[in-house]
């Protein structure tokens, strides 16, 4: 298939009432379809990893097609070129976390990308680093304690910023870096203490709500039995 064959199927399936319900969510919908998740990844499955496709897909610069790309792509063949063109592309909270979750943070880059993109200053490509964390820290299990250091470093050197799709990705990474493991949970209080201490608003906002999960019966008991096994 070609991203032409690709999207006259995704137009085919689509159901335009969806769009109203995705704009009240924040979602840019101009150049939207009105194509649900599961279908995506039932299409996405039927074809399989075509990394050419998929970057062709990006670059019409359709909603759905760009998530269909996000599927499609082989994290192992994607570059750094690559992942710059999208990543600067990103126009919505929702493109950007599914690239993250199923391309970015499966990349061998993934960790120093992420690192980099949480400097910008671009809403959405900051979003994007802290979001190929929180990525990181489910699907990447062997993160090494340097690397979930500098993951954190930069939750509490980012905690500060107030808008609204930054902050809830860093406490997204927070608390996904926290429920890792028991050394991780303790290395994540202890980052949301430090951020806790900057005192501003959005760096309380994100190390409280983090830290009434982590320190949760119900985290901290699922820790104590993986420990367990």
């Amino acid at each position: 298939m070609n991203a032409e064959e690709v999207l006259a199927h995704l137009n085919s399936i689509s159901d335009r009432t969806r769009l109203e319900g995705m704009s009240r969510y924040g979602i840019k919908v101009d150049l939207a379809l009105g194509v649900s998740m599961p279908e995506m990844r039932a299409f996405a499955r039927s074809l399989g990893k075509d990394h050419g496709l998929a970057m062709d897909l990006w670059r019409t610069g359709v909603h759905e097609a760009r998530i269909m790309a996000s599927l499609l792509a082989d994290p192992e063949l994607l570059t750094e070129d690559q992942m710059e063109e999208m990543v600067r592309d990103l126009d919505s909270w929702d493109v950007c976390d599914q690239c993250c979750s199923n391309l970015f943070s499966r990349s061998p880059l993934a960790v120093g990308k992420a690192l980099e993109w949480s400097k910008r200053e671009d809403e959405y490509q900051k979003r994007a680093g802290f979001a190929t964390m929180a990525a990181l820290a489910v699907h990447r299990k062997g993160l090494g304690d340097h690397e979930l250091a500098l993951l954190l470093e930069a939750v509490v050197r980012e905690s500060h910023d107030e808008r609204n799709y930054v902050r809830k990705a860093v406490n997204w990474a927070l608390r996904q870096i926290g429920k890792r493991d028991q050394r991780s949970n303790n290395l994540a209080i202890e980052a949301a203490e430090t951020a806790m201490a900057k005192g501003d608003r959005s760096s309380k906002w994100v190390a409280s709500d983090a830290l009434r999960e982590l320190r949760s019966e119900a985290v901290q008991e699922r820790l104590k039995s993986r420990q367990g096994r």
